[in-house]
């Protein structure tokens, strides 16, 4: 049995919780009630603007790159026993089933419980070999991991020769890369570096995206010289300016009580920006900094669980954010400030220890990977 790589596993942990808390922060803003239309969102007070802003920006937006490189330090480069077809089918068998299995509970769950109509939950389930069902949005997450499934074998050659400076090399482009979000965002409608109504890739398209995360997870693993005190005070550097900058675009961006547009007001929370590349940077850095002989058995488990506990998340987090909120998000139950990392918590507990009784089933690989 491969050794488990212990801050890795608490990385898990904690991105995991991450995700849900980003998840929960959303159900405070992402509904639009005042009637404006698809992706707009409409903020009630601000206090929620402060904390949506601070517990989805500031504290949890670097979960989808810390599972990148969490994915991409255990993976890459294959060892040169491993073919492609080899690497293809260990990965797919574990985690196509369990998301095979949990789009078609998204699509059929809510026609038997009455939400929708079964005509929509028809079309969601039809639709499933083209994207994710629509109240399935989390699942958007699994088609990049998968993309980097893919390109693994292909890189992996490159790693194994590759520099530190050629490493650095790219990695330099790759956060030349990151700007692009913000220019399409600022220059709506504006095609760049040879975009064109025919044309979707731009010159720096094949070193841009989640690709960069992987070599930054190898350039880490394996050219990254640091003491530990240089790991985290330089990391803690990383991870505050880019998580202050991510909680400022948000706070900046937004107003209370005007409808606003959702892509806008989160053109800095794409993972592939700047600000997302420092902190993920610092954040990782930071874990690695972690030196314990074994991992602890709750966290391990934990850890293990993960994958089945974010795709089981929204089933939980939907009715229990909802009960604090309570129809109106100017006025729930409890402070906002309060609800959102309570509602995480309740949907984490829920979530792993429904992971835990299915893990106990013959075949549970197939439900939970």
């Amino acid at each position: 049995m491969k050794e488990r790589v212990v801050f890795i596993d608490y990385i898990r942990v904690i991105a995991c919780f991450m995700v849900m808390m980003v998840h929960v922060t959303e159900m405070f803003y992402v509904f639009d009630t005042s009637g404006a239309g698809e992706n707009m969102v409409y903020i009630t007070t601000d206090a929620n603007r402060f904390w949506m802003a601070f517990w989805n920006g500031a504290v949890s937006r670097i979960c989808v790159p810390l599972f990148m490189i969490a994915s991409a330090f255990l993976l890459a480069p294959l060892s040169k026993e491993t073919s492609m077809l080899q690497f293809y089918k260990k990965r797919f068998l574990r985690i196509g089933p369990p998301l095979i299995i949990f789009m078609i509970l998204y699509s059929i769950l809510p026609s038997l419980l009455g939400q929708v109509s079964w005509e929509q939950g028809l079309n969601a389930l039809i639709h499933i070999p083209l994207n994710f069902p629509e109240n399935a949005g989390h699942l958007w997450f699994m088609y990049p991991l998968i993309s980097l499934y893919l390109i693994i074998p292909i890189i992996s050659p490159w790693l194994e020769r590759a520099s530190a400076k050629d490493e650095m090399v790219f990695l330099s482009i790759f956060a030349i890369t990151t700007f692009i979000p913000f220019i399409h965002k600022l220059t709506p409608n504006t095609y760049i570096f040879g975009e064109c109504w025919w044309n979707n890739f731009n010159m720096f398209w094949y070193c841009s995206g989640y690709i960069g995360y992987l070599v930054m997870a190898h350039y880490i693993q394996n050219h990254l010289k640091w003491s530990i005190k240089k790991r985290l005070i330089i990391g803690g550097l990383c991870l505050l300016a880019g998580c202050s900058y991510t909680f400022y675009s948000h706070y900046s961006m937004t107003k209370v009580g005007v409808p606003l547009s959702l892509p806008l007001i989160e053109y800095a929370w794409e993972f592939c920006t700047p600000n997302l590349l420092v902190s993920s940077f610092g954040a990782f850095t930071m874990f690695t900094c972690i030196k314990k002989p074994k991992t602890p058995l709750v966290v391990a488990d934990i850890s293990k669980l993960s994958f089945g506990m974010y795709l089981m998340h929204m089933f939980y987090l939907v009715p229990i954010t909802q009960f604090f909120i309570n129809g109106d998000t100017a006025n729930p139950i409890l402070p906002v400030w309060l609800i959102i990392p309570l509602a995480t918590l309740l949907c984490y507990v829920c979530c792993y220890i429904t992971s835990k009784l299915i893990s106990y089933l013959p075949g549970s690989k197939y439900l939970i990977g």
